[in-house]
């Protein structure tokens, strides 16, 4: 009866000890999920963090397209008036030169013409 007795207890142990680790398995599964569940969550809201952040990246690279071309357009702007400003100042330049020129031919026209006048006076007299 002793040995029934013993072995009864020594089940008892077991069955307690096998209770225990079952609750201990239990309590470690909660908390596994748990942290699972943290975990996909974190997942979840980096997604959208990335989602987010590659929204503002498209809208970025728009912006950079856009601005890159009227980047482009003023640059061409920019051309075409330094072009139209050396023409300009090439024709003022040979404006000045003919102005010169004309001059010239002035002073030497306005000396023969009263050269020309002294002269007729002078054969008036």
């Amino acid at each position: 009866m002793d040995a029934i007795k013993k072995k009864m207890q020594a089940m008892k142990l077991e069955k307690d000890n096998a209770a225990d680790r079952a609750d201990l398995a239990e309590q470690q599964a909660r908390d596994a999920n748990t942290r699972a569940e943290k975990a996909e969550e974190e997942v979840r809201a980096l997604q959208k963090k990335i989602q987010q952040v590659e929204n503002d990246l498209d809208q970025a690279q728009e912006q950079l397209s856009q601005a890159s071309s009227k980047l482009e357009e003023k640059d061409k702007a920019l051309q075409n008036a330094e072009s139209e400003v050396a023409a300009l100042n090439r024709r003022i330049q040979l404006l000045e030169e003919d102005l010169e020129r004309s001059e010239e031919r002035l002073k030497v026209a306005t000396a023969k013409l009263e050269e020309a006048s002294h002269a007729a006076d002078e054969s008036e007299r």
